[in-house]
């Protein structure tokens, strides 16, 4: 019926893997994007320990992982379609910087460059934050006539 795993360390990790499904499911669209700057700094931070560490090939995984998030999570989820000229020029303007992101990544990656984790780190930090702020859930209650 069920057989142990050779590591503990697998049932953990199916868990969290449970977890994490169980939360993308039941987020907003606006949750998932938060979610999407926190597993991007979650997979720098692991980058950064590898380069310490010196696992070159752990360290190509995170950083890949950190430039999937951006490209194909943060990036592809931009949609010019949804404001006026505004909202165009913002998706232009996020878009451009996610390229960037994803240059100085895969820099770092290249030159074992913390600095450029650092950078891309704050980056992502700034735009989370203000993604954060906007969060509709938050917005207060209108006052009572």
């Amino acid at each position: 019926m069920y057989t142990l795993s050779r590591s503990p360390r697998t049932g953990a990790r199916a868990y969290a893997h449970v977890g994490t499904e169980i939360s993308v499911m039941s987020a907003s669209p606006h949750q998932l994007i938060v979610m999407l700057f926190e597993g991007a700094k979650t997979a720098i931070t692991m980058a950064r320990h590898h380069m310490e560490m010196k696992n070159v090939g752990a360290k190509g995984k995170a950083i890949s992982k950190a430039i999937d998030i951006v490209e194909n999570g943060l990036r592809a989820s931009l949609d010019a379609q949804a404001g006026g000229p505004a909202v165009a020029d913002l998706t232009t303007d996020l878009s451009a910087l996610y390229g960037y992101i994803s240059q100085r990544l895969m820099q770092a990656n290249l030159h074992n460059d913390p600095a450029l984790l650092d950078e891309v780190d704050g980056l992502l930090d700034a735009i989370g934050s203000a993604w954060r702020e906007i969060d509709p859930a938050n917005k207060p209650l209108p006052a009572a006539a």
